[in-house]
């Protein structure tokens, strides 16, 4: 099935040249993403937040920082020549069916964002998983910032679970880094301190993940904390059955978010770092957890 690589007249140098160029443009997309959101809260902001946005940004940077050079040494190269290799066998069913060009960029970012919808749900079912995803969880405000709140572990299983959905679905390389570009920016976007009007709101949530819709996710109350797993398109959650009811703008101000154990340590680097072996907030049932914080 080599042929896949062959007719398109790339070598392998080629091939891995073209993948780092695509890294860069998606790394340009999550910088211009990034202001763009940040100047967009600064503006026009929809929660009044206790902790200085240049604190969130040190911290929360700092916690990036270490992800970016954990994930670089461990898991990109390894992750780049799986892509390649993948592609030149020709495995999965996106190849096995022969979808090409716009069609298979569009096919693969909506069976994608199935699957990372079924990871982020396994990460709240599993306690194993949810011993690391709950670091992103315990940030008890949210902005731009949070998206760049993620656990080192989490993020190198999840390296796993992509290397998975690449030999199962079979993405080209462009259409690959296309949907991390949009992974990227839609987590920004829906991390951010802003909100829609309600008209708007109730359009686009349907079937968008909106910030509200997000922002319901990460409540400290599990019965909508403990749903609205979509990224990009929040059907997923329509079609599986894990949506949360909406709340209108004025409701969800009145909601404290993060988790209830710990809170005053929730901007701390070595509580982030040790939040999978900490046996606070291991509960994953909604009936056994508190509404709102103690």
């Amino acid at each position: 099935m080599s042929h896949v690589i062959k007719n398109q007249g790339l070598s392998d140098i080629d091939q891995y040249q073209m993948d780092l160029d695509l890294d860069t443009g998606r790394l340009v997309v999550f910088v211009a993403g990034f202001v763009f959101f940040l100047s967009l809260e600064h503006f026009a902001f929809a929660h009044h937040q206790t902790q200085s946005k240049i604190f969130r940004l040190a911290i929360h940077g700092f916690m990036a920082g270490i992800n970016t050079v954990i994930v670089r040494i461990l898991t990109f190269v390894p992750m780049l020549a799986w892509l390649v290799y993948v592609e030149q066998q020709g495995w999965g069913i996106a190849r096995w069916i022969g979808f090409t060009g716009w069609l298979e960029f569009v096919l693969s970012i909506i069976v994608l964002d199935a699957f990372d919808y079924f990871w982020h749900r396994a990460n709240h079912r599993v306690p194993f998983l949810w011993r690391f995803h709950k670091a992103h969880h315990s940030d008890t405000e949210m902005d731009v910032t949070t998206a760049l709140r993620f656990h080192p572990g989490e993020l190198l299983l999840s390296t796993l679970a992509k290397a998975c959905w690449v030999v199962i679905w079979g993405p080209s390389a462009i259409a690959w880094f296309l949907f991390e570009a949009l992974v990227s920016l839609c987590a920004q976007g829906h991390h951010s301190n802003w909100d829609l009007p309600d008209s708007i709101e109730s359009r686009l949530n349907p079937w968008f993940v909106t910030p509200r819709f997000h922002a319901t996710h990460h409540l400290v109350n599990r019965r909508y904390g403990d749903a609205n797993f979509s990224t990009i398109f929040s059907i997923w959650d329509k079609l599986f059955r894990s949506s949360a009811a909406p709340l209108r703008s004025a409701e969800i101000q009145q909601l404290p978010l993060g988790l209830p154990d710990n809170r005053t340590q929730s901007m701390s680097l070595m509580n982030w770092l040790t939040e999978p072996v900490k046996q606070s907030n291991l509960s994953l049932s909604p009936d056994s957890i508190p509404d709102s914080p103690n």
